[in-house]
């Protein structure tokens, strides 16, 4: 059988015309045929299925190793905040090691690719500009910790139960079961309140009372009220407090403390039981008002509209 090469080059020579374009066909024929060698192939292919077998591998391992941790973490009693942390991390450092293995099976060496992978970590730094601050902003979340998991915060107009704390965002579940993600460096550069960060909270009602009402009455009756509340605690026990003479009414402040799991519950209750009270007794809650007072005899002038035929005459 006669040498491919032979023949092509022969080819070549017989038709002049078609020199340089017959030459070329004849090279890409070469590389295709070089690459569908038998023993070039299997080479690939070996090293293809190996990688894929990492990989699966990898993922396998990934889920494992991220399950142990957790475990571990809420074996030692680790906060939930901090262990889901570090459980993605362990996840996605497997991942990444299996793809470096991954690379060498392919003979790629990752360290000639070095200042190449930094000017482009550069230009992805500039591009994310606002995910790199968010993440900044979730490392500092986890360091300090203004809250975790479970807890209950106010951040700007938002408030709702922390469900998860990402490197990236803040997931919290609102108390009409809406999800909202907000990005950490909004929540860190913002006032934080944490209404779950004690056990106990206060909760305080401010009333007004007409002034025709006894002051002393008026006190006994908001104490009585207030001290008959299912949930208030003994100590610190409740006060009432007279806060000042307003415009309308004589204001009073009801104050008294309970657990803070019980505390729109127990606000609920304390509100109705100082509006019964107070309706028992017969105490006006009076609503904002101003009295007129006129002096002499008033004169009102009325001015009659122009009539038609005036209008037509003009």
């Amino acid at each position: 059988m006669a040498d491919p090469k032979s023949l092509l080059a022969n080819e070549g020579a017989s038709n002049p015309t078609t020199g340089a374009s017959g030459t070329a066909d004849a090279w890409w024929n070469i590389d295709w045929n070089k690459w569908l060698d038998h023993e070039h192939v299997g080479a690939h292919a070996g090293k293809v299925v190996g990688a894929l077998a990492v990989l699966f591998g990898g993922w396998v391992l990934a889920g494992w190793v991220s399950r142990m941790t957790y475990r571990s973490l809420k074996i030692a009693k680790i906060d939930e905040t901090l262990s889901r942390f570090l459980t993605k991390f362990a996840w996605w450092s497997v991942l990444v090691l299996a793809v470096v293995v991954c690379l060498g099976i392919f003979k790629v060496e990752t360290t000639s690719f070095a200042a190449a992978i930094g000017a482009v970590g550069f230009a992805i730094g500039l591009a994310f500009q606002g995910a790199l601050s968010n993440f900044s902003a979730g490392i500092m979340l986890l360091m300090f910790r203004p809250y975790k998991v479970g807890d209950v915060i106010v951040v700007g107009s938002q408030t709702g139960k922390v469900d998860e704390i990402d490197l990236l965002t803040t997931t919290l579940d609102t108390p009409d079961n809406r999800r909202i993600l907000i990005p950490n460096a909004s929540i860190f550069g913002n006032t934080i309140e944490n209404t779950s960060f004690h056990l106990t909270r206060r909760v305080e009602i401010t009333v007004g009372a007409g002034y025709a009402a006894d002051i002393d009455q008026t006190y006994e009756v908001l104490m009585r009220s207030v001290c008959a509340v299912p949930g208030i605690l003994s100590d610190p026990v409740p006060e009432v407090v007279l806060l000042e003479l307003g415009n309308s009414s004589v204001n009073w402040s009801v104050r008294a403390w309970t657990t803070t799991a019980d505390f729109g519950l127990v606000k609920q209750r304390t509100l109705r039981a100082v509006k019964l009270a107070m309706d028992q007794a017969g105490i006006e809650i009076p609503f904002p008002q101003m009295d007129v007072n006129l002096r002499g005899p008033a004169t009102v002038s009325v001015s009659q509209p122009a009539s038609s035929s005036n209008h037509k005459a003009a």
